[in-house]
């Protein structure tokens, strides 16, 4: 094998609970090892990297990965961790986001490269929709007693949750459906490894014990922790919700800020679980950022690097591009080069104001641009003072009280930036 599987991890902090003899289980041959997917969405999002991550070192180890897209369980809904049920979805909908799915985790697993272990992407629903009910409860169902379910912390939360409204069968049988995946891989293509997040400890043993008193086989887990941030916030989660890996749902300069903007003490942490970056390689970049932290080296890093796997190169450097029009020293030419979904992304929360394009076509003065038409400064008088002062630009540049604006200054066809010294920076949005 390339690399112990189980020390890679240990050092990446990425290892939360193991079944005893599973090192020695990955270093006799190469093993065979599955994560689960959620397919109610067709993006993935980044509480999702650290099972993809997972899959994508048990691959580099030599290992065989298997993604499964639960698209029966899709249909149920799991109860680990969480206080209500999901929304169920129909097949050509689940079909969708699974080619989705398999895309994105194009960009970490080989699944075509012709070795002997490149990644297999299954469907659960592919071998649940042909099993009766009463198959089912004979053939699976007989092996799990309700006891053994019942002792499951995930199941034993929702029981007594507060503010619950309990837990339906749907939901209590989930395990036994995740585990019977875990047969099944087992018994068709000799899976013997579940990965997962520590919450799915519970469903994975399932499946091992399904193995065990189904097959007489011998199956194994491995969990990782669940990511945290120092200051107590959901790791994953913007003001606006989740942050996709789907550049359409989060764009990818949005990606790459999220990342930039971790503090000191998440990035030294994250740059082991979400980057393929050697160990001493890593030391050193954490040693240099302690030296002079101020540089941000380990969030640059960081950021860097996951931006470049989620998306690519040219997108991390558009991502770079488009930070510096707000913090850095940009030139006109680079707005222009900003899509404007980039643009709206760097200037939300920045105040606006509507102009006509008549206003534009005709020219706008700078007084009028600063106060009268758009009311960003309390008067004329000020907006004379400011131009005066020399501390108005347009679109970066800066300006004197005779410029106009005209139609060759707009961005997209409809905006101009106007800042006012460094740290107020103003909208003129045109309207037909």
């Amino acid at each position: 094998m390339e690399k112990n599987l189980i020390k890679e991890l240990k050092w990446r902090g990425m290892l939360h609970d193991t079944m005893p003899g599973v090192e020695e289980h990955l270093n006799e041959k190469m093993r065979s090892a599955y994560v689960g997917f959620d397919p109610t969405a067709d993006s993935l999002h980044i509480g999702n990297l650290v099972p993809i991550m997972l899959l994508a070192h048990l691959q580099r180890a030599g290992h065989k990965p298997f993604a499964l897209v639960g698209g029966a369980t899709g249909m149920i809904g799991d109860p680990s961790g969480k206080s209500s049920e999901r929304n169920l979805l129909d097949e050509k909908t689940l079909r969708h986001n699974q080619e989705c799915v398999k895309n994105q985790l194009s960009q970490f697993l080989n699944f075509k490269s012709g070795n002997e272990n490149d990644a297999v992407l299954v469907n659960n629903y592919d071998w649940m929709k042909d099993i009766s009910f009463l198959e089912f409860i004979r053939d699976v169902g007989k092996h799990i007693t309700v006891n053994y379910m019942m002792a499951k912390d995930s199941v034993k939360n929702r029981i007594s949750g507060e503010g619950t409204e309990g837990m339906s069968f749907t939901e209590f049988t989930y395990q036994l459906v995740q585990g019977y995946d875990f047969f099944h891989l087992y018994d068709a293509h000799k899976v013997s490894i579940q990965m997962g997040g520590s919450d799915q400890w519970g469903n994975i043993t399932t499946g091992t014990e399904l193995v065990r008193r189904k097959a007489g086989g011998k199956a194994y887990a491995i969990t990782c922790p669940l990511i945290t941030k120092s200051d107590g916030s959901k790791f994953g989660k913007s003001e606006g919700g989740n942050i996709w890996l789907d550049a359409t749902r989060t764009s990818p300069y949005k990606f790459y800020q999220y990342w930039l903007n971790t503090s000191d003490e998440d990035a030294e942490k994250y740059i082991k679980i979400f980057t393929f970056l050697e160990e001493e390689e890593i030391k050193k970049i954490i040693k240099e950022h302690k030296e002079a932290p101020h540089q941000r080296l380990l969030q640059k890093t960081l950021a860097k690097e996951v931006t470049i796997t989620v998306h690519n190169e040219n997108e991390y450097e558009n991502a770079v591009k488009a930070s510096e029009v707000l913090f850095g020293k940009s030139t006109a030419e680079d707005l222009k080069g900003l899509t404007e979904k980039t643009f709206l992304d760097i200037f939300e929360g920045v105040p606006q104001a509507e102009v006509s394009r008549n206003d534009i076509a005709e020219g706008l003065d700078m007084i009028a641009a600063l106060s009268a038409k758009t009311g960003f400064l309390s008067s004329n008088g000020e907006a004379r003072r400011a131009l005066k002062e020399n501390s108005v630009s347009v679109n970066k540049e800066k300006v004197k009280e005779d410029f106009i604006i005209s139609e060759k200054d707009l961005l997209n066809n409809k905006y101009v930036i106007l800042n006012k010294g460094k740290k107020n920076t103003y909208i003129i949005r045109v309207v037909d």
